[in-house]
């Protein structure tokens, strides 16, 4: 007797346990992640990152992608009434805003439409229906290249794209606007992300498309330093200010840089020297040899003048360090050469 009264009290003691710890479970359900540019590598990685742990959902403005079981899938514009359905649908709990049109894409109503007011939309929707986070992918253009920036540009330096670069002037308002929610309605938890240049496979941004030529221009006289960032870091880093869910604003960059035509070199192209005096030769030539997708006449500051980052913010603020060298991200490119020369 006394054997079968110490058995039913060790199972009574298991069950106790296992209906105290159940709940605990139950409180802490997978949250619902809304992924916009889905159609881009860099989005593709944040998802397959994120799938195993959250249930997740992909928005594009392009085109319906195709991904595996389980992830629902949805193209729409982001400005249009249509966005709303998806908060209708699902019940989102984080957003990570990846998806912007850039200024070789399309026209600037359209891009205006698409990245400003596109934006506006997300965060009136995020706050409508109860989001509590979200994380903006920004550029570090937004700065601006100009020969008189500090040697280190960190998250205070103001924002003098739009001065120079009016096809710029987007990308400087969707920053102002992410600003204002940032501050203006804590509750959503905003994180704005400034990275460097971003390459590797499958991106299609104007610095990969550029790189992944065999004769690539330069100007004659100039050649700026530059940071350069593997896909996969950035991924890396999306999923981490995700996780630890700090607002704020970041630079996202290595600590090292090299020079533009070096960088050039390193990804197997060959210079094609481009006169850089008068002013206007460089832009006449991008014009006249349609050379808008991957030497726009917008960028001819940014082939000029340096525009380096610190990115100790986030690397302290995040523990996060880059894993790929500068030599991972441009074997790529010079490998890519060599298969297609066979």
């Amino acid at each position: 007797m006394a054997r079968t009264a110490k058995a039913s009290t060790s199972t009574a003691g298991k069950a106790a346990k296992t209906s105290a710890t159940s709940p605990a479970r139950k409180r802490t359900p997978r949250k619902t992640v809304l992924v916009t540019g889905a159609a881009g590598s860099l989005a593709k990685r944040v998802i397959n990152r994120l799938r195993g742990s959250c249930n997740v959902v992909a928005v594009d403005f392009r085109h319906k992608v195709e991904i595996d079981a389980g992830v629902p899938s949805y193209k729409v514009e982001f400005h249009k009434r249509d966005f709303e359905e998806v908060f209708r649908r699902h019940k989102i709990d984080s957003i990570i805003h990846v998806g912007r049109v850039f200024p070789h894409e399309s026209d600037r109503h359209r891009r205006y439409n698409a990245n400003v007011l596109g934006l506006r939309k997300l965060f009136e929707l995020a706050r409508r229906y109860g989001v509590t986070q979200v994380i903006v992918h920004s550029t570090y253009m937004v700065y601006g290249a100009s020969a008189y920036n500090p040697a280190l540009l960190d998250e205070d330096h103001p924002l003098k794209a739009s001065e120079v670069t009016p096809e710029l002037v987007d990308s400087v308002e969707l920053e102002s606007l992410a600003n204002i929610y940032l501050w203006k309605h804590p509750e959503l938890n905003v994180t704005i992300l400034r990275p460097c240049n971003v390459l590797g496979p499958g991106v299609r941004n104007t610095m990969s498309i550029l790189l992944t030529r065999s004769l690539v221009p330069v100007l004659v006289g100039f050649s700026p330093m530059m940071q350069f960032l593997h896909v996969d870091d950035m991924a890396d880093a999306i999923v981490l200010a995700f996780d630890k869910n700090r607002p704020g604003i970041y630079n996202v960059a290595p600590e090292d840089w090299v020079a533009y035509q070096e960088a050039v070199s390193e990804c197997g192209c060959q210079r094609l020297p481009v006169p850089s005096i008068p002013p206007a030769v460089p832009r006449v030539l991008s014009n006249l040899l349609n050379w808008n997708s991957f030497f726009p006449t917008y960028l001819i500051h940014y082939f000029k003048y340096p525009v380096v980052l610190d990115g100790k913010l986030f690397r302290d603020t995040f523990g996060w360090t880059p894993t790929r060298s500068l030599n991972d991200i441009f074997s790529y490119y010079r490998k890519q050469k060599i298969i297609a020369s066979i």
